[in-house]
């Protein structure tokens, strides 16, 4: 296991993708799927694999994303939602450009910024966002469209992808990462999985670790990306990342049109030689 003292020694190699795995992505919001884990999907591709993403949430709740979209300073709910139509446009690009099916694309649509206040205090009762204004899944394209915001209904949404996919391999935000919706996105499929005696399937990514992290914050392909501070505790292991499959990562994200327009250096800094994942599972 690292130490704080030995968090820059380099991780050890994670286990190879077998053709007979199918490996699911749990994406808080659309580019997190490409920023953890877009040189694993290409390589779980390419030796025949079976690949899924489910998004958790639209990205709906980025007033200054939807600043720049909409060209206005005061974007409404209207344009928010708009904002969260755009990027699931975005992520079923991105996914394609990786190679992933549109048949194993999932949204689930649930509020942007509300995940851990749904799974906490509005696991029974409807959540409103302070975003959209929406308390049921607004999007067409959801896996349950006109759902009420509950963390029991986000949690049966997420159950019915793990039961109709059957994984072996499960890649979720850790319990370190920054950002509220991808701690509790990552806490949720931990429940399921352990719930259903699964758990060793589970496997962290984390991007959101802090302002220097990865170091330098700009695209770098062929700098190692190195477990961060705040979860040098897991037990990291890497995936290294071809110059092709780089070059198909940046591709994809670059598909992410709206956020590229306003932290494309944050970005494209996870554009590196590796990718970086932990087991769950002691």
């Amino acid at each position: 296991m690292l130490s704080v003292n030995t968090a820059l020694a380099a991780p050890p190699p994670l286990s190879a993708v077998q053709a007979d795995d199918r490996v699911l992505v749990v994406a808080p919001h659309p580019d997190d799927e490409t920023l953890c884990c877009g040189g694993l999907i290409q390589q779980a591709l390419a030796v025949g694999a079976e690949v899924a993403i489910v998004w958790i949430t639209d990205g709906d709740g980025f007033e200054f994303d939807a600043v720049v979209v909409e060209h206005t300073l005061r974007p409404r709910s209207g344009g928010l939602l708009r904002l969260g139509a755009q990027r699931m446009r975005e992520a079923r690009a991105a996914a394609e450009m990786l190679g992933v099916p549109t048949d194993r694309q999932y949204f689930l649509g649930y509020p942007d910024r509300g995940i851990a206040v749904m799974l906490d205090t509005s696991f029974e009762h409807d959540y409103r966002s302070r975003y959209t204004g929406a308390s049921t899944v607004p999007y067409a394209g959801a896996l349950s469209s006109g759902a009420a915001y509950t963390g029991a209904n986000l949690q049966q949404d997420l159950s019915q992808v793990i039961d109709g996919f059957e994984p072996t391999l499960v890649l979720a935000a850790a319990p370190q990462d920054l950002h509220p919706d991808h701690a509790a996105s990552g806490q949720l499929t931990r429940r399921i999985l352990e719930a259903r005696g699964e758990l060793p399937l589970l496997h962290y990514w984390i991007v959101h670790a802090g302002p220097h992290w990865p170091q330098p914050r700009r695209y770098r392909p062929l700098a190692p990306l190195q477990p961060p501070q705040i979860a040098a505790l897991l037990s990291w292991t890497a995936v290294p990342v071809s110059t092709a499959e780089r070059t198909q990562k940046l591709l994809a994200l670059r598909q992410q049109h709206s956020q590229m327009r306003v932290m494309a250096p944050f970005l494209e800094s996870f554009v590196r030689a590796n990718e970086l994942f932990a087991p769950a599972a002691p």
